[in-house]
C-alpha cells in the first residue's frame, strides 16, 4: 500500500487506505465507541462544543464519524468533536463508518486528519508530528515531505516539546505564542520559567521575547566567563576517592587519567555482583 500525503486530503487518505470487505455507515451505540489512544487534541473549546450539540440537535449529525473494531466495541478514528457534541446533544446512536484498518493506519489517520485541520494548538501540533515520526520511522525532511510543511517549520515545531511542563501549558492556553516559545528555547534552561512570566506579565511581542532571552543568554556566558576555575584535585584526594567508593561498592574500583579529567573504571565477577551494581547506583541516582 503506498503512503499517502496530507496534501490529498482526508477523504483520499481514507479511501487510500481501505482494506478489503465493505465499508458500511452503521449506526452505532454512543457508549459503545472508546477514545482514539492516538487523538492528539487535548483541549476542546466548551463553547464550541455547545454550538455544535445546539446544531446536532436540530439537524441532527450530518457527517459520519469514522471508527474501526475493536473487541467487542468500535474505537473511534476520526471524529472526535461530533462524538463528544452528540452525547451533549444527548443522541444515544449515531452514524459512524466502519473501516478495518490496523493500528498503524489508525494512527496514521487520525493524526493527520487533526493535522489537516489546522485548530490544533502549538504543543498538539508538536506532539502529532512526534508520534508520526516515532511510527513511521521519518527523519524531519521525511516527516515534512509526508505532511506537507517545510522542514525548518516541522524542526521548529518539534522543539516545542523540550519546554518545561509549565511553559507547555501557556503555549497550549494561547497565553504565549509559539514564537515567544522559540525564543524561551534559545535562554539557558534555568532561566526559561522566570523569562516566560516575565513575557506573561509584560505582554512583550515575540521581538522583545527574541531580546529579552538574548539578554539572558549573554548574562549567563559572562558569569561563566568570570567564574574562578574550579581547584584542581590533588592525587593524594585522588586515591582516597578511589577507596571511599571501593568501600562504598564493595568491589574493585580504578580511577585512570588525571585529577582533572579521567575515567572510573569498577570491576565485577559475576551476573549478580552486576546486578547489585546495578541497583547501588540507580538508588544513588535517584
Amino acid at each position: 500500500m503506498g503512503k499517502p500525503r496530507l496534501g490529498k486530503g482526508l477523504q483520499a487518505l481514507i479511501t487510500d487506505m481501505s482494506t478489503t470487505g465493505a465499508d458500511e455507515v452503521q449506526q452505532i451505540a454512543v457508549h459503545l465507541i472508546v477514545p482514539n489512544p492516538y487523538q492528539p487534541r487535548r483541549v476542546f473549546a466548551e463553547e464550541e462544543l455547545a454550538e455544535l450539540a445546539a446544531s446536532i440537535r436540530q439537524h441532527g449529525l450530518i457527517q459520519p464519524v469514522t471508527v474501526r473494531p475493536r473487541s467487542g466495541r468500535y474505537e473511534l478514528v476520526v471524529g472526535e468533536r461530533r462524538l463528544r457534541a452528540a452525547k451533549l446533544a444527548g443522541l444515544t446512536e449515531i452514524p459512524a463508518l466502519v473501516k478495518e484498518w490496523s493500528d498503524q493506519e489508525a494512527m496514521e489517520v487520525a493524526l493527520i486528519e487533526n493535522l489537516q485541520r489546522e485548530d490544533l494548538n502549538p504543543m498538539e501540533e508538536a506532539a502529532a508530528f512526534a508520534q508520526l515520526q516515532e511510527h513511521l520511522g521519518l527523519t524531519q525532511e521525511g516527516l515534512a515531505e509526508r505532511v506537507g510543511k517545510s522542514r525548518p517549520y516541522v524542526a521548529n515545531t518539534l522543539r516545542l516539546l523540550m519546554l518545561s511542563p509549565a511553559i507547555a501549558e501557556l503555549v497550549s492556553r494561547g497565553t504565549i505564542s509559539a514564537g515567544h516559545a522559540r525564543a524561551i528555547l534559545s535562554a539557558p534552561v534555568a532561566k526559561r520559567d522566570m523569562l516566560a512570566q516575565e513575557m506573561v506579565a509584560k505582554g512583550l511581542t515575540v521581538r522583545e521575547a527574541e531580546r529579552l532571552a538574548a539578554r539572558a543568554a549573554e548574562s549567563v556566558s559572562r558569569e561563566t566567563t568570570k567564574r574562578p576555575a574550579k581547584a584542581k584535585l590533588p592525587l593524594a584526594e585522588l586515591r582516597e576517592v578511589e577507596r571511599e567508593l571501593r568501600d562504598a561498592l564493595q568491589t574493585r574500583v580504578e580511577l585512570k587519567g588525571s585529577p582533572e579529567r579521567g575515567t572510573i573504571v569498577v570491576t565485577y565477577h559475576n551476573s549478580e555482583e552486576l546486578e547489585r551494581l546495578r541497583e547501588w547506583l540507580l538508588r544513588a541516582g535517584g
